[in-house]
């Protein structure tokens, strides 16, 4: 693809090119996370939140009382994956007795990107059903997009909701979806220039009142970084409460690894 001001868009947004063994990965997520369901008794899967196919929600409860409720969203530049890939990262949150939600949508560009930001705050307005107590909620990469949309004003989430929101955090986020128009995968998202400014979390004013977090892992691609900043930036300039943590050694993929530890500093973060 031509560059733009001298970028090559399309390489920006490379992530498995560029990390060794990455290809590998996505099946072992998928075994992983088939292992981890088979193994963990308080599970309830493809719990229904809409009509679609792909709006199920996968909750796994703690051995005990939960004490709240994480809401995991995935990535997979809103074209692939599935909330199944990822069941295995439940494992340290339910360690420390908090409930998780995995919610899945239907992938583009069968809806916009718009339309599954919609389907992800009705995801979450169910999963409150499920459990009470204190929300967190967490999003990789276009999941950071998702969650990040979530806290803004504009997502409709109910007030009975928001009040019980601690924090938001994006996990190597897409916080800009301008630079999309110039790749094909923006193409493939049938994305326009007034949906992406209007689906930008950098743009987008936030609910106040609620803590953010920006996590990515310090040998991120240099675009995942930029991103990282600038939505931390938009929301300073708004008084929200937003941390910011470039995790050492870790890359886009490898961050995901403190979800399921128990100890990590991720999930103290989210959790304490």
């Amino acid at each position: 693809m031509e560059k733009t001001n001298g970028i090559d868009w399309d390489d920006a947004f490379l992530n498995l090119a560029y990390f060794e063994g990455a290809e590998d990965l996505p099946a072992s997520w998928a075994w992983r996370a088939a292992d981890f369901r088979k193994s963990w008794r308080a599970a309830k899967l493809d719990l229904p939140y809409g009509e679609g196919v792909r709006e199920r929600i996968d909750l796994f409860q703690p051995d005990g009382p939960a004490e709240g409720l994480l809401i995991f969203v995935h990535g997979g530049y809103w074209l692939e994956s599935d909330k199944s890939d990822w069941s295995h990262l439940a494992k340290g949150a339910l360690q420390r007795n908090w409930a998780v939600a995995m919610p899945g949508y239907t992938l583009a560009p069968a809806l916009r990107v718009s339309e599954i930001g919609e389907q992800v705050t009705r995801a979450v307005v169910f999963a409150a059903t499920q459990v009470e107590g204190p929300i967190h909620l967490v999003g990789h990469s276009a999941g950071g997009q998702l969650v990040a949309r979530a806290m803004s004003g504009r997502s409709n989430l109910p007030d009975h909701v928001v009040r019980r929101l601690t924090g938001v955090t994006s996990v190597s986020g897409i916080h800009d979806l301008r630079p999309l128009l110039e790749t094909s995968l923006g193409r493939s998202l049938r994305l326009t220039a007034d949906e992406a400014a209007t689906e930008s979390p950098v743009l987008r004013s936030p609910l106040p009142n609620i803590p953010a977090s920006i996590w990515t892992g310090a040998k991120e691609r240099p675009e995942f970084l930029r991103q990282a900043g600038l939505l931390r930036e938009a929301w300073l300039a708004y008084g929200v409460n937003c941390s910011i943590r470039f995790a050492p050694g870790k890359d886009h993929f490898s961050v995901l690894d403190d979800f399921a530890a128990v100890d990590s500093p991720l999930l103290e973060a989210i959790i304490g």
